[in-house]
């Protein structure tokens, strides 16, 4: 009985096992004699100098509260990515714990919410291994998947026409085709993500900012999960992201993805076909698809940075937000002095608790109150009770603060 139940173990195995070459996966790099690759170059120089000048741009604090509204964003571009609409103050209840009474949506909420965990998570330094080794990317998936609702872990096998569970942070144990791309098979996913790390996990900054489209393709291409991995592709881009360009999580290549989605899918599939000639690079997968991708990639980032810029130029978000205060004075939704409170932390970045009854010329305790009602809005938040005052960015008032990063 034990000889026969090893046989039929081993029958499985020699299925879930193809012996797939390697070289299926070729090129994993723009090589040193494409003629794109001067061109992605400078672009990548022009994203590691943009993303730095930015960066210098704004006071810490007021980099803290912008890296917390950018974590809402990607999460709701990422969802829209993969079909899912979920409003940004639906996202915003969720944080607070408030689900809609709607099945669905309250899913959908809860799906966010794993997201944000999962990118906050990421960008407090919780990923300990190489990013792109398979612990890291099976880590990723498993702490998205555990903080899903049941619903949202079973996915439809069309052929067997039968639902399969998705186990968090397993590698798949089925066959599966994608568009029409048919994935390696899952007993060689161990032996391709071991390639996978190996390249992209020993380059240097330029060379990893340069592969960036490439990495997020390859990995979607292997397709380590049954379900999840544009998810955990995006997230892995992001810590990337994170970690060679010194970002903060100030700007999301998510809301820029999501912005061109037709381009961005057009792009994953090009780079899913073979080698057309002798001119297209010397792997199986086409280099040429692949150099498309780097620059549409490279440029996004880059565009995503200009239109952050953009929004926190303090002159006009200083002159956005009073204009919105002043207006929630008028209308006795707020207290007159909250816009000197306002005003003290745009030009500092953070107001000490002491310094508010000084800004105002009145006590400390009517300084807490005011405070207090700021707090209770959202419009300022604090680490501790005695941390500094810092501006928060409620998705509520976004399309008034920060036009665009929404839709309206």
């Amino acid at each position: 009985m034990k000889k026969k139940k090893a046989d039929k173990k081993a029958d499985i195995l020699a299925v879930m096992e193809r012996g797939e070459s390697l070289s299926l996966m070729e090129p994993l790099l723009i090589s040193e004699t494409s003629v794109h690759r001067k061109e992605l170059i400078d672009l990548a120089m022009e994203l590691v100098a943009k993303s730095a000048g930015f960066k210098r741009s704004l006071p810490e604090a007021l980099q803290t509260s912008l890296a917390a509204v950018v974590r809402s964003m990607n999460c709701y571009y990422s969802n829209l990515i993969e079909g899912h609409d979920t409003h940004p103050i639906d996202i915003e209840k969720a944080l607070r714990g408030n689900y809609s009474s709607d099945v669905k949506k309250r899913n959908l909420q809860k799906e966010a919410l794993a997201h944000i965990t999962v990118q906050e998570w990421i960008d407090h330094g919780g990923l300990k291994n190489n990013i792109f080794s398979s612990e890291s990317i099976c880590e990723i998936h498993k702490r998205f998947c555990d903080l899903l609702p049941e619903d949202l872990l079973w996915v439809e096998d069309q052929d067997k026409k039968k639902k399969l569970k998705v186990i968090p942070g397993k590698l798949r144990q089925d066959n599966v085709k994608v568009g029409n791309h048919i994935a390696i098979s899952p007993g060689s996913l161990p032996r391709f993500l071991s390639r996978f790390a190996s390249v992209y996990g020993g380059l240097g900054k330029t060379e990893t900012i340069l592969a960036l489209a490439a990495s997020h393709h390859r990995l979607l291409w292997i397709h380590p999960f049954l379900d999840g991995n544009g998810r955990v592709a995006r997230l892995m881009s992001h810590a990337v992201i994170l970690e060679m360009l010194d970002t903060g999580g100030m700007w999301s290549i998510a809301r820029g993805l999501a912005r061109n989605v037709v381009q961005y899918k057009q792009h994953l599939a090009n780079c899913d076909m073979t080698r057309r000639n002798d001119l297209d690079g010397r792997g199986n997968l086409s280099e040429e698809a692949l150099a498309s991708f780097t620059r549409f990639f490279l440029e996004t980032c880059i565009d995503q940075i200009t239109f952050m810029e953009g929004l926190m130029q303090p002159d006009l978000l200083r002159t956005r937000i009073l204009l919105w205060a002043q207006e929630e004075v008028q209308l006795g939704r707020l207290p007159p002095q909250s816009l000197q409170i306002l005003e003290a932390i745009l030009y500092r970045g953070q107001l000490s608790r002491a310094e508010v009854a000084n800004v105002l010329n009145v006590t400390e305790r009517h300084a807490r109150r005011l405070t207090a009602v700021l707090i209770k809005k959202g419009i300022i938040i604090s680490d501790s009770p005695k941390a500094p005052l810092k501006l928060a960015f409620p998705a509520a008032l976004a399309n008034r603060w920060m036009p665009g990063l929404f839709p309206g």
